[in-house]
């Protein structure tokens, strides 16, 4: 059993920033996310892209907001439990929670905050005969250790950055990476697309476009694939198919915790602290909705920053918090690190 005072569902911007602000009310959390790394649609979707509207960042990659946001909680410690998704939540008689994952491990929480971006993100599938009969049999929709992959033949479908960039990687891992895309043009990052070129004339990445993978086969595992190249078809011997073709985003179990939901987001009171209908359950970030609401990471923060007020009137009633600016009060981490502002001197001038 993981025990924590905040649990957080969901390892974006907002459910990061929240670690931060729960840190500096002494408040330790633990972070659920269903994908097999941090940052959210940031990291999966997006990661070279630039973000224009962060205060105090001109522009940022999403990627690189993810490292800092992760690089100014480290001192809190948070817990991770990624590659699960949370799939029940029980309310105890004393006003705590086990939300417990599909599969099977248990968290036990004072509150919770449901970060969840637009919701639980499940990978876009081909529609490909068998293709279930194969998936951990060789049909992969994340990558999670690249080792697993090591001298193997892999093929990976899809014309975004995250096709682009785990066939640059993968390139100097597996045996032979091929690289299938249905259009001549990649929507990615300009460089990605260059060094794909580059490999590609080296001899490091086959590139098939437009093509498309239209069948599998294998008797107990995947062996080869079937391809539709411009109308003519061929096989393809291979250990992986890798497609990533993006994430579809559901609320998945959530949307059966007995919270109020409107338009596929959790409906919240935005008045005060962004707590569900639920008390001690509070959504934050694009997950919610309440009038004016924008779904923009800024907010998120914001909404990050009030739900943790909540939760520590919430565990300790009665008792007055004075908020002092960090400039004035300085971070203590739990790791026993200490942040603050160099300290004034008292000298008289000649």
């Amino acid at each position: 059993m993981i025990k924590t005072d905040i649990l957080i569902i969901g390892a974006g911007p907002t459910g990061l920033f929240a670690v931060f602000e729960a840190g500096l009310l002494k408040l330790r959390c633990h972070i659920i996310d269903a994908l097999p790394q941090i940052g959210g649609q940031l990291a999966e979707l997006y990661p070279k892209k630039p973000i224009f509207d962060i205060p105090g960042f001109p522009e940022v990659l999403a990627g690189d907001l993810v490292n800092n946001l992760m690089e100014q909680i480290k001192q809190f410690q948070p817990g991770f439990t990624l590659g699960e998704r949370a799939e029940t939540i029980e309310k105890l008689d004393d006003g705590t929670f086990i939300v417990t994952t599909d599969k099977g491990k248990k968290h036990h929480a004072n509150a919770v905050a449901i970060a969840g971006g637009l919701g639980s993100f499940e990978p876009r599938k081909p529609l490909i005969e068998d293709i279930a009969f194969y998936e951990d049999k060789g049909v992969k929709y994340f990558i999670k250790n690249p080792e697993k992959f090591r001298d193997k033949k892999v093929v990976i479908a899809g014309g975004g950055d995250s096709a682009l960039d785990w066939s640059i990687f993968l390139s100097n891992v597996a045996s032979e990476v091929t690289l299938i895309h249905r259009r001549n043009e990649f929507r990615g990052a300009l460089d990605s697309v260059e060094k794909v070129q580059e490999l590609k004339n080296l001899g490091k990445i086959k590139l098939i476009t437009p093509g498309e993978v239209v069948g599998l086969n294998g008797a107990e595992r995947l062996e080869s694939i079937d391809i539709d190249e411009n109308g003519a078809h061929r096989k393809i011997e291979t250990d992986y198919f890798i497609p990533l073709f993006g994430l579809s985003p559901k609320l998945g179990p959530i949307a059966n915790w007995g919270l109020e939901i409107e338009k596929n987001a959790i409906k919240v009171d935005n008045a005060l602290d962004y707590q569900t209908n639920v008390p001690g359950i509070y959504a934050i970030g694009d997950i919610n909705t309440y009038p004016g609401k924008l779904k923009l990471i800024l907010c998120g923060f914001h909404e990050a920053t009030l739900m943790c007020q909540s939760v520590y009137q919430r565990l300790n009633p009665g008792k007055k918090y004075v908020m002092k600016y960090t400039t004035v009060s300085g971070v203590d981490g739990f790791d026993g690190s200490r942040k603050e502002a160099e300290k004034a001197v008292v000298k008289s001038i000649d």
